[in-house]
């Protein structure tokens, strides 16, 4: 089984508008521009062997003011600057109250399904609170990215930048990885029950 990460799009992969406090995504193409600092970021996340999925919540389409040709030119446009795997899309509003639409789990669980991603092992990345409803109810961690819509309900990790999820990321990595050897912190060939279950580690890192 694979590793994956799931992002959110808008606010980490492209710039968005701010109405009234709230997150609004780019309607067309000439408005659709792209964070570049965080190309590096994710090549670190690829080059550990992650498989990157964006899965975005774009109503736009259903609503009429977004084109499923723009649309298409800028998943392009993500794909041909970052290494991101593939990119699932929920077209709907809330309204529609579609299984797909964020904090929902469909598409993530398509995802899984498709990439071979063991759930358990991957993370989900935003910042919205969204998706870390969605990883909560899948059993992912969630990292978010601090912003005024992170919300109140269930997160694993709230941090101040996308550089320090990666970080964040691969450390939990290493710690998971550390458990599985039976090589923890502390020195390798602890006795039974000396050393941490990776679940007390994992919550003594939480913020």
């Amino acid at each position: 089984m694979n590793s994956g990460i799931f992002l959110e799009r808008d606010g980490l992969l492209n710039l968005v508008q701010v109405d009234q406090q709230h997150a609004i995504a780019p309607s067309s193409l000439d408005r659709f521009f792209l964070k570049e600092d965080a190309i590096e970021p994710l090549g670190q996340l690829k080059r550990a062997g992650f498989y990157l999925i964006v899965i975005t919540n774009q109503p736009g389409l259903s609503q009429g003011w977004l084109s499923r040709r723009d649309l298409d030119r800028m998943h392009a446009m993500v794909q041909e600057l970052f290494p991101v795997d593939d990119i699932l899309v929920c077209p709907h509003d809330e309204n529609d109250r579609c299984p797909c639409r964020k904090p929902r789990t469909a598409l993530f669980l398509e995802a899984a399904f498709k990439w071979h991603l063991d759930l358990e092992q991957s993370f989900a990345v935003s910042d919205k609170w969204q998706d870390a409803t969605a990883a909560q109810n899948l059993g992912c961690t969630s990292l978010l990215i601090k912003s005024p819509w992170t919300g109140l309900g269930h997160h694993d990790f709230i941090l101040p930048s996308l550089r320090a999820v990666v970080q964040k990321i691969l450390h939990l990595r290493s710690i998971r990885q550390s458990v599985l050897t039976g090589e923890l912190a502390g020195g390798a060939g602890a006795t039974d029950g000396a050393a941490d279950s990776e679940s007390d580690q994992l919550e003594r890192l939480k913020i």
